[in-house]
């Protein structure tokens, strides 16, 4: 059976399509309005070996911030919507992702239970229209939304491309083994019999 959702969501704010396959290689479409943002979608799509979808526009006049928010809120919906009961998964993922000076690590629960454990420090400023904490707000959203634990952490780098982009890899690649199909798992990996 395909692990696959679809979520729509329109405010005043913004309007978000997500189309998610979780058997995928990357492909897909991003298009939000937010290039820098586009291209890390991009990795995560290609690192957790998801087929992706996503078309934003939003308000970008007054920033980027509820675009990037309410895609990840998107994102994290359809995660929880293509997961299912969760029966069959490996549940936990992590990763460190270096990217020259720079070096990300995320680690993952499919719990159930939706938190966002953010840690280190980016310099002040915007790549793009992409302001820095834009990354901590995203994979908030994506958590919560997801229903998952999700700890990140930048843990050294100075060029804060660098940074940003390791820790979408890291989460990429911590998603890609918590979300993969373990062969020997008879049911839901837990001994309450559920992840909701």
């Amino acid at each position: 059976m395909a692990r696959t959702a679809e979520i729509d969501r329109s405010t005043r704010e913004t309007d978000v399509h997500v189309a998610l396959r979780l058997e995928g290689d990357g492909r897909g479409e991003r298009e939000t309005g937010v290039g820098f943002f586009d291209h890390m979608l991009d990795l995560l799509a290609r690192h957790a070996r998801l087929e992706l979808h996503v078309r934003a526009s939003g308000d970008l006049h007054t920033g980027a911030h509820h675009t990037v928010e309410d895609v990840g809120i998107c994102i994290g919906q359809a995660l929880d919507r293509a997961l299912g009961d969760r029966a069959g998964i490996g549940r936990f993922g992590q990763a460190t992702v270096p990217m020259d000076e720079a070096r990300a690590a995320c680690a993952i629960d499919i719990s159930g239970r939706g938190l966002c454990v953010f840690a280190g420090t980016l310099p002040a400023g915007a790549i793009g229209n992409f302001d820095h904490e834009l990354l901590e707000e995203f994979f908030r959203a994506l958590a919560v939304n997801a229903k998952l634990t999700l700890h990140l952490t930048l843990e050294a780098g100075s060029n804060a491309h660098h940074m940003i982009e390791s820790a979408f890899k890291a989460a990429a690649r911590a998603l890609r083994m918590a979300v993969a199909l373990d062969s020997t798992e008879r049911g839901v990996p837990s001994t309450k019999g559920m992840l909701r």
